[in-house]
């Protein structure tokens, strides 16, 4: 098994595979390191391809204090990983609250990143619903220590976001559900509150995230409900992003409509290698040049 160690002493475990350009796979709360399992089948014939478990998750540690989660901590065990890997630059994917640490870390790092996929992205951002969101984040923590995770994961996996991937793949969602079943119930706890609950709005990073030159695609679920309005705020703010909206689809992007997901990712990568993503914007294509490598 393989391992990065971070700053404050904490071990991920990872998994690669394939060669190529990298790209790092991010997952949400209710996943790990195994839901990108079809993304890795489809990329990694062509990508050198990484996924991980972020802290909190097993096989990685699972800090016992909630001191040592926290979003801006999310973004820097993406770099964590890429270190240990000696990988300078990669194309970054990230779900959910993986896609909120991929922002992090290309906004905290964009000469790291070659290109950024968000999904699934901006639950509890809107202002009018933030502070219910940190109430029912604090409230899910503290069920999954008082009920733990093997019987909370089928209400969890059951919420209105979760139903269209059921409804379409019942065997997946309920590998799904077994998956989440298996999470470390204090580590989930801990990740609620240190992570899901103190995140910043998307809304009060207005001003870094206009000055992103970076190429971004963010996708969306058009039955996400709490993510469609942040998605389409993303793209109007973000100057080099798309959007895409999948249609009859919720929060499990990746896993619900694994062959659109995979095609899009694909062709959005495709594009940004070929200099054509940004190319229509000449203020971002210049300052997306300038993070480039003198070699590039």
């Amino acid at each position: 098994m393989s391992y990065a160690r971070t700053d404050d002493g904490v071990s991920l475990y990872y998994e690669q595979l394939g060669k190529g350009e990298t790209i790092i796979w991010i997952h949400e709360f209710a996943g790990d390191h195994r839901s990108w399992e079809p993304q890795l089948r489809h990329f990694s014939q062509r990508f050198h391809c990484v996924t991980f478990g972020a802290r909190g998750y097993p096989p990685s540690d699972v800090p016992q204090s909630p001191k040592f989660y926290s979003q801006n901590r999310a973004a820097q065990d993406i770099e964590a990983v890429l270190d240990t890997l000696q990988v300078e630059r990669a194309h970054v994917v990230g779900l959910s609250m993986g896609g909120f640490s991929a922002l992090h870390f290309a906004l905290n790092k964009p000469g790291r990143v070659l290109s950024l996929t968000v999904a699934g992205i901006g639950y509890g951002s809107q202002p009018e619903f933030h502070d219910e969101f940190v109430s029912l984040s604090n409230e899910a923590a503290r069920q999954f220590e008082r009920l733990g995770a093997e019987k909370l994961a089928q209400t969890y996996g059951s919420g209105a976001s979760r139903i269209q991937f059921r409804n379409k793949d019942f065997k997946g969602w309920s590998e799904f559900v077994t998956r989440l079943s298996e999470h470390d119930s204090i580590g989930s706890a801990n990740t609620m509150r240190g992570v899901q609950a103190a995140r910043p709005s998307l809304y009060e990073l207005e001003d870094r995230l206009r000055s992103l030159v970076i190429p971004v695609l963010i996708i969306c679920g058009d039955e996400d409900d709490h993510c469609l309005q942040p998605s389409i705020y993303l793209k109007q703010t973000i100057p080099a992003a798309g959007l895409l909206i999948l249609p009859k689809t919720g929060h499990t992007i990746n896993l619900g409509e694994p062959d659109a997901f995979n095609k899009e990712v694909d062709d959005f990568i495709a594009l940004n290698e070929a200099g054509r993503w940004w190319s229509r914007d000449p203020k971002a294509a210049e300052q997306i040049m300038q993070l480039m490598p003198e070699d590039e």
